[in-house]
């Protein structure tokens, strides 16, 4: 716009430049500001158009940097998701370790118990031949019966949790034979008190089978004293099966037994509610 304006002035001032007597001073020194704010002119344009591609320029590295970074910022969060998988899958084979080390532990102490229940060696005399009758030699000395000893190499886990899912499957009887089978096995085992606790279950859930099932939660109690979270299952459980065998008093016993010696098991809750229940018959 500017360019076109400087030049309509100057075809002005040179269609003019013939009316005039001659050429003074002040025409030649419009005449070169003119020349001279043509040049500018074209200065300017030529900044402005280094300025453009000076902006391009930038743009462009602007747009480069911009995509580095994305492209930075996807590497870093793959990277990322891939130390979490790892640490994932690391944390996995943690727990599968730390299950083998005790399952080994339990194989461990399952062969301790098996060693130390072997019988001690013991010498047979052996009779010497005698002349006779062979029949009539005299037999040599025999071991006394001892009691079935700890197989060794039986995994105590998988024996409870073979009983374990017997009973959960309703094979009451099947699970019963697991439990004491695991229980005479393996007697100081943590497992054994659940083990116990089930052989009342199970006689409980065949139902007809009250004083089995007293008995066994019964034994609960007296053979696993510290075991306090059964204890309380237990007694619980005693006072279910008294109330099937029309013992209320007994029943009402066992769940005071409940809130008093284990008041912060959820046992109590259930056997106050019991008691309340019982109470207004």
């Amino acid at each position: 716009m500017k360019k076109t304006s400087l030049l309509l002035l100057t075809g002005l001032l040179l269609s003019a430049a013939p009316a005039w007597a001659g050429p003074n001073k002040e025409y030649l020194q419009l005449l070169a500001e003119v020349r001279m704010l043509q040049e500018q002119n074209q200065q300017l344009q030529q900044l402005f158009g280094s300025l453009q591609d000076a902006l391009k320029a930038m743009s462009t590295k602007l747009d480069d940097q911009a995509s580095a970074n994305r492209k930075a910022m996807a590497d870093e969060t793959l990277a990322i998701n891939n130390i979490g998988d790892t640490v994932r899958v690391l944390r996995e084979k943690a727990d599968d370790t730390n299950v083998r080390i005790s399952t080994v532990a339990q194989e461990i102490q399952a062969l301790r118990q098996a060693i130390a229940s072997q019988p001690a060696p013991q010498s047979v005399a052996q009779p010497q031949p005698t002349g006779g009758d062979p029949a009539s030699a005299p037999m040599g000395l025999q071991p006394p019966p001892t009691a079935p000893q700890v197989p060794i190499g039986v995994s105590p886990q998988r024996m409870f949790d073979s009983a374990y899912d017997d009973f959960t499957s309703s094979r009451y009887e099947t699970a019963i034979k697991g439990f004491e089978l695991f229980i005479q096995t393996f007697p100081r085992l943590p497992q054994a008190s659940a083990a116990q606790f089930n052989i009342g279950a199970s006689y409980y859930n065949m139902g007809n089978h009250w004083n089995e099932a007293r008995d066994a939660f019964l034994l609960v109690t007296t053979q696993y004293p510290q075991d306090a979270d059964m204890n309380a299952q237990a007694y619980f459980k005693l006072g279910q099966t008294y109330e099937q065998m029309k013992q209320v008093d007994a029943a009402k016993k066992a769940y005071e037994t409940v809130v008093q010696k284990y008041p912060a098991s959820f046992q109590a809750t259930q056997a106050s509610n019991a008691l309340q229940r019982l109470n207004r018959r």
